[in-house]
């Protein structure tokens, strides 16, 4: 076998939650084009539809699904019609999530509390939700952060805290599952990346941090990530559960 062709995912049936933007949307259009057929999942339906369309230009067999994760319902209702158009689901990849800001002694408790539900409980939810209809080597991939690993220079105690659950949750889920049902559980752990948030005028200052703390001295490129999520997703791994692959240009190394 070519070793490329472990990257392969052709006609795998991949569900990205938090699909409507951002590196959800980038991770779309990666699976997509090693083959898979693709569940898009998010609260933003319209975004999720403009999406569709363009995948299926390009032949992709694509189901839209409007899912708030932090809700079990939503999670059961997305496994339940994905089963119901493809059959099952080869690769869950949990990316929903939300990034507030802010001093932890001004941090409201509802603000705290949401993030805990999408980023941390919606992964659990969706999870649990999935493997039913997971075949022997499917694959999950959590979508965690660096900042589940390292302090943030900037305060978001509930996002550092819901990262850091994810890999908890992420071994737990693969000491479970990976023997006795076939699903590897990892995380992927990215740092900055250019997208719609970190290229407005006030993500300057977290630019001039990225240049000064990170090896790379820059973001990363959504290719540069969808790599990753490829080799995670895809036979490639096959010998791998439970692990975190951190992807941040040397921000947890230091300079």
């Amino acid at each position: 076998m070519d070793p490329l062709d472990r990257f392969r995912l052709d006609d795998k049936v991949v569900v990205i939650t938090g699909a409507s933007s951002g590196l959800g949307r980038g991770f779309a259009h990666a699976v997509a084009a090693v083959g898979a057929h693709v569940v898009l999942a998010a609260r933003r339906k319209e975004q999720l539809e403009s999406l569709r369309d363009e995948l299926a230009r390009a032949g992709t067999w694509v189901l839209v699904h409007r899912t708030d994760v932090s809700a079990l319902d939503d999670c059961e209702a997305l496994a339940a019609a994905t089963v119901a158009e493809f059959g099952r689901i080869d690769v869950l990849v949990n990316n929903a999530g939300i990034g507030l800001a802010g001093s932890a002694l001004r941090q409201s408790p509802d603000d705290f509390t949401h993030t805990i539900d999408i980023n941390l409980n919606g992964t659990y939810w969706m999870a649990r939700a999935s493997a039913p209809h997971m075949p022997t080597g499917s694959a999950i991939v959590n979508i965690a952060s660096v900042h589940g690993w390292i302090a943030n220079r900037y305060p978001q105690a509930a996002y550092a805290a819901s990262k850091a659950g994810v890999l908890g949750l992420t071994r737990d889920l693969a000491q479970q599952w990976s023997q006795r049902r076939g699903i590897r559980v990892n995380a992927l752990c990215p740092g900055y990346f250019e997208s719609e948030i970190t290229s407005s005028e006030g993500a300057a200052n977290l630019r001039t941090m990225v240049a000064e703390s990170s090896v790379l001295g820059r973001f990363g490129e959504q290719e540069e990530l969808d790599s990753a999520l490829l080799f995670l997703a895809s036979p490639a791994s096959s010998y791998m559960t439970g692990a975190s692959l951190v992807i941040d240009g040397g921000l947890s190394s230091g300079v």
